[in-house]
Parts: structure tokens; C-alpha cells; sequence
């Protein structure tokens, strides 16, 4: 019998240990990361601290465990470990079960008892601490109308206690992909001594909007940076970079623009620069563009200067390293997409030199020894799980050093190809290709062919919310295309899909699965599309559009684009691109797949979370009405608690075991099978 593998078992996937998150001590001798596992009770992730060996001589170590969890690491200048959870004090009538927010933790650099540092009211959101001092920053939120934290904890005890959940809104945005915004109001604020027996803390100001992240410090404490919203109509909200003193609270400079967002701001060494990302905003003719931006920190009358001009891919967040180059400029390190990889780019600021450093795989959560001479990271690929891994700082397309590490996977279920070929308009096309174990052509595999989300992503590093390879454990072949609109191939990739949705988007997806099904070991009578988010969008506008495929499933998708324009949870972003449905209408005429339900006759699963409010449920309800208007076999798999993404173990379990008993029945031929517990 074929070997089994953990994908085989819908169970044993689901506990499959979770990498995420890197931080490395000032002295380079420790990398921690957090590793998630399954609760005791098998209805939660819960992360746990683990330290691994740089050198990758030693095994991996655990460092804490709570039924909380941890997460959130980072280093003091002494080696104190610090990281957020909401785990309880030690208090003898206090449980694991009572209600806490996360508050920040620390570990001691020679070992002990983790102890809490900080606490908020409602909770502590992000910190960021100095290289060279032991100021922390961090963000939090505070109720209208408290001027401090007494007074805050004693408006939020008032609320609890009256049950009152009201929020009294007076601006935009009032939501965010699955969570409520309010009734607190974030703000930053600084922390001298966090040590101390009653830390003093500094309000550096309102930040707005919790969904403009990033904060840092510089190397020795003075200042901080950090994301907030600007503008007044919704219109014009956008993300900036405010800059004050960290000792006094004091506003130094707002990097803004009103054609761009700045974030990710990063000190340089000398704490006198930053650099960031600037994303262009979006139009009605054009799909944006990223780049970093190296600006000063303190100087409002320094309008900063593009460090990648010729560099024709998006860049993620800065990481610089504390060792400036040989001629004294600050030398920055980077990831990006670009053709089905994610590498780690390092850029030499003042000579402009860009050095690939690795040559596959998708990287995340860079950091750089003291020294400049090592980086570390977290490598992921779509046929490889997220493990952390070493890197020269310099040299060109590595194979990097990985280190021991829990959340390896001992065997996959398949193997991993490539799909080329050319769009009409002589672009090149690719997508990787998951294939089972025993397909040939004597016994093709049916094809699945999954359309990712953005839709400015790409198919590069591995999934656990969307894994091909527990398709391919029950036998499908799993196409993970990247068409027009996708991430790593230059801007002109985006170009070419950004006036219509269903356009270049749909032709090369469609190109792709022509290509793919030429194989001999892929069956081209057994085909089913599925995607979520945009993926979703495309699942509905596939099925509107052709009758090709044995089944579709849709998940979080956009059906009726005329009635989302108005209850997304950022409105305003949308119809920078889709256009004001008031006033101009020709895309959503156009790209609106609800226009189309009556042509509908491919069998569809609906898939949706009450809780999501990037696509809220009445997309969903809307298509479902549809489906069974016009008599088409369908169903409607409903997540009452769960938002974008299915994140609940249990709940994911049951997402892929519909999804799988939904293509058992359209696909193969085999009778529908209920799956447990729905």
C-alpha cells in the first residue's frame, strides 16, 4: 500500500506543529521562535517560545508553556526575552479560563520564571524595543474620554459590569477583516523602564486606525516611529509615519503623501534616517507600485529618495543591519516575490548594488546578527512547511543552512512541477503543480485547479489555511496558478488584469489549465476549480462564464460587487479601483459575476464566515439564493464564529472534509457523503 502521510488524516494535519516568528539575542548565541500546537483539547493553537541553536548543532529547547500560549518575541539589550500573552498572573483564584488581556512578559537571559513586565486595560497590541537602551514602545488602546490608564480601567470595568458592547462610531473605518474597531482608540506610548516597580509611560499620540501597524525605536531609545492614520474624508485616509520623541511624546515629523501610504518604518544605525515602505495608492488606471523609501527622521524637509528606482518588484518590510557598509551607508535586507519565490534581497544603500541572496523558496521574518555578518529566517516553499534557517549576509543565491527546528513534515503525498506557457498577449505564464502519488497515464489524476486570493499575491510559500497537499492525499492533482494581478513578475503583470477583474485574469487561468491538462497522467474529464477571497470572486465568475469544470467551490467570495462597494470594511479603498457605483459604472456592469446567475449549471459549494468583513456574509447569502433560484445543485457550508479565514481546528477540519466529500461526489462520481458533526 501507498506510504501514509499526515495529510491523509484530516486529524493529524490539523496538529501538525506551526513555525512562525524569529527573534535572535544582542549576542547572537540564542534564535527563538514560536512554535503553535494543538490545546489539550483539540480546539485551539497555542503557541509556545522554542529556542533554537544558531549554530544548528543542538536540538531545538521549549521555553514556556501556558494554555494561553505566547507570542510577539523580542530581546532587550541585556538578553532578556520578552514576548505578549495573556496567560494569568499567579494568583490562587485566578484560572486559566477567566478572561485576560495580552499584557508583555519577560524571560531572564540566565534562565527562571517568566514574569509580566506590563499591563494595558485593554491590552497590549505591538511593542518594539532599542538595540542600545531599555526603552520599550508600544501600542495599546484607550477609551474615549479617560485621559490615563486608572482612568481607562475603570471606564472599561463600568462597561463590563452595565454588559453595555455598544460603540458609538464618528468616523471611518468601523471594522476590519474579522473584528470590530472600537469602542478604544489606539494610541503609542513609550516606556523608560519597563522594569521598574511603577513604569513611567509616555503618550506619543493617537494612531487612529489599529489597522496601520509598525513601530521601532531607535538604536539608543531617543526616538520613535510609528504607523497612523491621516485624512479626514474616506477618501483621502492613508497610512503615515509619524516620528516623535520618545522621551517627551513630542510630534517631530509626519512622512505622508497624498498619493502614497508609508509603513514598515526601520532606524538606521545611527538613528538620524529611516527607511520604510512607500506604496503608491491605487486609481482608477493604476494598480499602485511599492518600493523603500530612505528619508530623514527628524528633518520635515527632507522629502526622502527611492532606493529601488529600477527594481520592478514589490518589496516587503525593511530590516536594517545595525553594520553600516564599507562606504558608511546603511545596508538594508528585504524579501519580495518574484516568479513563484519569495528570495531575500540585500541592497547597499548608497551605491545602489541589490544582491539576490537566495535562489528559492519564500522567506519571512529576517533578522540580522549585531555583527552584519549572518542573517536568519524563516524558509517556507509551497512543497516545504516554514523552518528557520541561517544565511551568509553577503553572498549570492545561498542554499541556506536550516536549523532543528519542531514543525518539519516527515512525507508529502505527491511531488511538485511547474506549468509554462503564453498568454494571447505574449506574457509568460506559470503555476506550480502538485501531483499525487501514482498518477500516469495508464491512471490520470483529476485536476483541482485552486486560484489564490489578493488578488496581489502569488502561489509561493506553503499554506496552512489553503494546502494543496491534502488534496492531493485523496488523489487530485492541485494547479496553484499565478495570472494577471499576481505578485513577482513585474508591474506590467499587474497592469494587465487591473482594468478588468475577469479579463487577462480569467484567459491565462483558463491558458494554464489548457496547458496543464495536455499531460498525459491528468484526466481532463475530471476537473474542479475552488478559490477564496479574490479566488472566490474568480470561482464565481468561472462559473458564470463556463461550464468546463465538474464542480466549483467559492469561498468568502465576491458575488454582487455593487452591493459590496458598500459594506466592505475600508469602502473608500475599493472604489479608488472599482469606481463610485453612483457615478461610474462600467466596471462593476461589467465584472459583477451576480449578473450572470442565470447561466450558472456547474454544481457549487458555498463557503463563508459570519465574522468576515472584508467580504461580508451577504455576498454569500446573496449567491446562495441565487444557486437555488436557478435550481442548481449547490451547498451552503456556514461558519457562524469564523471571518476570512477558517482558523478554528475543528472548524478547519471541516472545511476540507466538505470540500473533499463535495469533489468525492462531483468529480469521482461517488455518492455524497455527509461529513461528521454538520
Amino acid at each position: 500500500m501507498p506510504e501514509s502521510t499526515a495529510f491523509h488524516d484530516l486529524a493529524a494535519f490539523v496538529a501538525l506543529p506551526r513555525v512562525s516568528s524569529l527573534a535572535l539575542s544582542p549576542d547572537g548565541t540564542r534564535l527563538v521562535t514560536v512554535v503553535q500546537e494543538l490545546s489539550s483539547d483539540g480546539t485551539r493553537f497555542v503557541g509556545a517560545l522554542w529556542d533554537v541553536d544558531p549554530s544548528g548543532e543542538r536540538p531545538a529547547r521549549r521555553l514556556t508553556r501556558s494554555a494561553r500560549g505566547e507570542s510577539a518575541l523580542a530581546f532587550q539589550p541585556d538578553g532578556t526575552l520578552l514576548f505578549l500573552s495573556s496567560r494569568p498572573v499567579a494568583d490562587p483564584g485566578e484560572s486559566e479560563d477567566d478572561k485576560r488581556e495580552a499584557a508583555l512578559w519577560s524571560l531572564p537571559a540566565g534562565g527562571g520564571e517568566a514574569a509580566q513586565v506590563l499591563a494595558r486595560p485593554g491590552g497590549i497590541d505591538e511593542y518594539a524595543t532599542a538595540a542600545e537602551a531599555s526603552r520599550i514602545a508600544l501600542a495599546a488602546s484607550r477609551l474615549p474620554g479617560a485621559s490615563d490608564a486608572e482612568q481607562d480601567a475603570r471606564l472599561r470595568e463600568a462597561r463590563q459590569k452595565a454588559k453595555v458592547s455598544a460603540i458609538l462610531h464618528e468616523s471611518t473605518p468601523v471594522r476590519r477583516w474579522d473584528h470590530d474597531l472600537g469602542p478604544g482608540i489606539p494610541r503609542v506610548f513609550t516606556v523608560p523602564d519597563p522594569t521598574a516597580e511603577q513604569p513611567a509611560v509616555v503618550d506619543c499620540g493617537e494612531r487612529r486606525i489599529d489597522a496601520y501597524r509598525g513601530i521601532a525605536l531607535s538604536p539608543d531609545g531617543s526616538l520613535i516611529a510609528y504607523g497612523a492614520a491621516v485624512g479626514t474624508l474616506p477618501d483621502e485616509i492613508r497610512s503615515a509615519i509619524v516620528v516623535a520623541d520618545a522621551a517627551t511624546g513630542e510630534r517631530l515629523r509626519v512622512l505622508e503623501s497624498p498619493d502614497a501610504e508609508f509603513a514598515a518604518p526601520a532606524f538606521t544605525p545611527d538613528g538620524r534616517s529611516l527607511v520604510c515602505t512607500r506604496e503608491r495608492r491605487i486609481t482608477w488606471e493604476s494598480p499602485g507600485d511599492v518600493t523603500l523609501w530612505l528619508v530623514g527622521a527628524t528633518d520635515d524637509q527632507d522629502p526622502g529618495r527611492d532606493l529601488l528606482p529600477d527594481f520592478d518588484l514589490w518589496p516587503g518590510a525593511p530590516v536594517v543591519s545595525p553594520v553600516p557598509g564599507e562606504d558608511g551607508s546603511p545596508v538594508v535586507y528585504f524579501t519580495a516575490d518574484q516568479g513563484g519565490h519569495a528570495p531575500v534581497f540585500r541592497l547597499s544603500t548608497g551605491s545602489g548594488e541589490l544582491v539576490g541572496l537566495t535562489a528559492s523558496g519564500a522567506y519571512s521574518d529576517v533578522v540580522v546578527g549585531r555583527d552584519g555578518r549572518a542573517l536568519y529566517a524563516l524558509r517556507s516553499a509551497v512543497d516545504s512547511p516554514p523552518t528557520p534557517v541561517r544565511l551568509d549576509a553577503g553572498a549570492p543565491d545561498q542554499r541556506p543552512v536550516p536549523l532543528p527546528c519542531p514543525g518539519q513534515v516527515a512525507a508529502l503525498p505527491g511531488s511538485l512541477t511547474e506549468v509554462h506557457t503564453t498568454a494571447e498577449d505574449g506574457t509568460a505564464l506559470r503555476a506550480w503543480l502538485v501531483m499525487p502519488r501514482g498518477a500516469e497515464a495508464t491512471a490520470p489524476a483529476p485536476l483541482l485547479l485552486w486560484v489564490h486570493g489578493g488578488p496581489q499575491t502569488s502561489w509561493n510559500a506553503w499554506h496552512w489555511r489553503w494546502n494543496p497537499w491534502v488534496a492531493a492525499a485523496a488523489g487530485y492533482a492541485v494547479l496553484l496558478p499565478d495570472p494577471a494581478l499576481s505578485t513577482g513578475y513585474g508591474q506590467r503583470m499587474h497592469e494587465r488584469g487591473w482594468a478588468h477583474w475577469g479579463g487577462a485574469p480569467y484567459q491565462d487561468l483558463m491558458a494554464l489549465t489548457d496547458t496543464a491538462l495536455l499531460r498525459d497522467d491528468l484526466d481532463d474529464e475530471r476537473t474542479a476549480m475552488m478559490g477564496g477571497s479574490y479566488g472566490g470572486y474568480m470561482a464565481n465568475w468561472i462559473a458564470t462564464h463556463t461550464d468546463r469544470f465538474k464542480a466549483v467551490v467559492a469561498h468568502a467570495s465576491l458575488w454582487n460587487m455593487y452591493s459590496f462597494a458598500g459594506v466592505t470594511d475600508f469602502p473608500a479603498y475599493w472604489m479608488r479601483r472599482q469606481g463610485d457605483p453612483l457615478v461610474r459604472t462600467e466596471r462593476y456592469e461589467r465584472e459583477s459575476p451576480h449578473l450572470g446567475a442565470a447561466e450558472i449549471t456547474t454544481p457549487m459549494l458555498v463557503i463563508h464566515g459570519d465574522k468576515d468583513y472584508r467580504v461580508p456574509i451577504g455576498e454569500a447569502l446573496a449567491l446562495w439564493n441565487a444557486l437555488a433560484r436557478f435550481e442548481v445543485p449547490a451547498k451552503f457550508l456556514y461558519f457562524p464564529d469564523e471571518g476570512h479565514w477558517v482558523v478554528k481546528p475543528n472548524n478547519i477540519r471541516l472545511w476540507y472534509g466538505t470540500v473533499l466529500s463535495f469533489l468525492a461526489h462531483h468529480v469521482l462520481g461517488e455518492p455524497w457523503q455527509r461529513p461528521e458533526l454538520v
